[in-house]
């Protein structure tokens, strides 16, 4: 087994067990994108997640990017080719994020030092709910081996991010459910 193999291991082993020890999606999601970049050797990671209406994707964690570049702007899908595509379903790369046209805010991307990215769809029962963003400080391809690294921690995050979403509307339903037998009784 290589040395990036070991490490893939060991990045899915972590992301597997942090997201069974933990249902604060917010310390979950942390520890993934920051183990993906590492994993990855990737400047930074960010997970996004679409908004009720399904219109923006809202950040929800990242490692390794500056607050600036985390406040350039809501990333509306309208604006976003590159976010219609993966939310399709697709696996979409970037060679060079400051002057592609499906990329947003290239401008931010060349003062944030992006250059190339990968982004993957988050899908739960065949339905997207937001994006797994890998980015690099260099121009590069990413292979078919971290493709299909990011793809896995993708799907696994999905799992966690809809596990806590499940958890707190039982948790919601449970206070509810708890409040009403109280005013019952009394």
């Amino acid at each position: 087994m290589s040395e990036r193999e070991c490490t893939y291991y060991k990045t899915l082993y972590e992301v597997a067990k942090g997201i069974n020890s933990s249902l604060d999606p917010m310390v979950v999601l942390g520890a993934i994108v920051e183990q993906v970049a590492r994993a990855l050797s990737a400047k930074a990671c960010s997970i996004r997640l679409l908004d009720r209406q399904g219109k923006m994707l809202l950040s929800s964690t990242s490692y390794g990017l500056s607050k600036g570049y985390l406040r350039k702007g809501p990333v509306e899908l309208a604006k976003s080719g590159l976010d219609q595509e993966v939310l399709s379903g697709k696996v979409v790369q970037i060679k060079d994020a400051g002057n592609d046209p499906r990329f947003q805010y290239p401008g931010a991307a060349k003062e944030e030092g992006i250059t190339s990215l990968v982004v993957l769809p988050l899908t739960v029962e065949g339905r997207s709910i937001g994006v797994l963003r890998v980015y690099s400080d260099k121009e590069r391809t990413f292979d078919g081996e971290e493709v299909d690294f990011a793809s896995a921690i993708a799907n696994l995050s999905a799992i966690a991010i809809e596990n806590a979403r499940l958890h707190q509307a039982l948790k919601t339903d449970y206070e509810l459910l708890t409040a009403y037998d109280y005013t019952f009784h009394e």
